[in-house]
């Protein structure tokens, strides 16, 4: 078996490689997890209300403010 050690070699890097790729995919996750206001225009996501209408008040100034962060101080 010429390749056997090769071959315990290959599977333990795929293994580091799954696990590296996991961690990473975690990390996205947590992530998106923190954005959860979406604009009503363009779809952007923000991670507050603050942040969400201090964002509309410059990308869409012609455009009413919606309901849900009409209240929120900027």
């Amino acid at each position: 078996m010429a390749r056997g050690h090769q071959k315990a070699q290959s599977q333990a890097r795929n293994l580091e490689k799954q696990a590296a790729l996991k961690k990473s995919q975690s990390q996205l996750n947590s992530a998106a997890a923190g954005l959860k206001f979406s604009c009503a225009v363009c779809k952007a996501q923000m991670p507050d209300p603050k942040t969400y209408r201090q964002h509309f008040e410059n990308k869409h100034p012609k455009v009413e403010l919606p309901d849900d962060i009409k209240n929120v101080v900027a």
